[in-house]
């Protein structure tokens, strides 16, 4: 591992969710000839006896085989299935045994727009190539098996490069019904790739006490 990527592993396993957030907006996530910069993204904390308890995150019931590499180490790719369909990625970050993660909600393409369209189609504008998290991991062709790779050592297909955003927007996480007024989505302004905010119809609404 190069002295760049084990300070970047030192970052993340030093990092709570909203900090790791921070580190990862801005990064550039590889497969292959497919580059993308990520520009939207989710922080998402643990389970009751954690740190960060949060409600809306998978970790929180604890430690199960779906959710384990959420607890770590840090620097790991989490992948789920939503809806059956759309593999969803997460970067985890701190120490072994603690939950956190941060959700990759958004990109850019940078490198393999060829590639990326062979997957999703050449109907689709530039800005929904990787526009949503589950676009986000058909452009890179990620599947359950790229589940607890290791993303800054080089030993996976997968590969992450930190490089923070300068510039970021907050606001809060998009379509869940528990902790759903927490600003933990951060996104890239201006960026064409970031997508739209949805509320959960089924979040509770929170009294004006303006």
């Amino acid at each position: 591992m190069s002295e760049t990527a084990q300070q970047s592993q030192r970052e993340l396993a030093a990092a709570d969710p909203l900090t790791a957030a921070h580190l990862v907006l801005g990064a550039r996530l590889s497969v292959g000839t497919v580059t993308l910069r990520i520009v939207e993204v989710e922080a998402y904390g643990g389970d009751e006896a954690g740190p960060w308890p949060d409600p809306a995150a998978h970790s929180y019931p604890g430690p199960t085989p779906r959710n384990a590499v959420m607890f770590g180490p840090a620097g790991r790719l989490y992948v789920y299935l939503s809806h059956g369909i759309h593999h969803c990625l997460n970067v985890t970050c701190a120490d072994a045994g603690v939950a956190g993660a941060v959700l990759l909600r958004g990109a850019e393409v940078i490198d393999g727009v060829d590639v990326v369209v062979s997957r999703r189609g050449a109907d689709r504008r530039p800005r929904d190539l990787a526009r949503g998290p589950g676009n986000l991991g058909q452009a890179l062709g990620i599947t359950l098996a790229d589940n607890g790779s290791e993303l800054l050592t080089g030993r996976s297909r997968v590969r992450l490069e930190l490089d923070p955003a300068p510039r970021v927007a907050a606001g809060p996480r998009v379509g869940i019904a528990r902790a759903a007024e927490r600003p933990w989505r951060l996104w890239v302004p201006g960026s064409d790739a970031v997508s739209a905010y949805r509320r959960s119809p089924r979040a509770p609404l929170v009294p004006d006490t303006g």
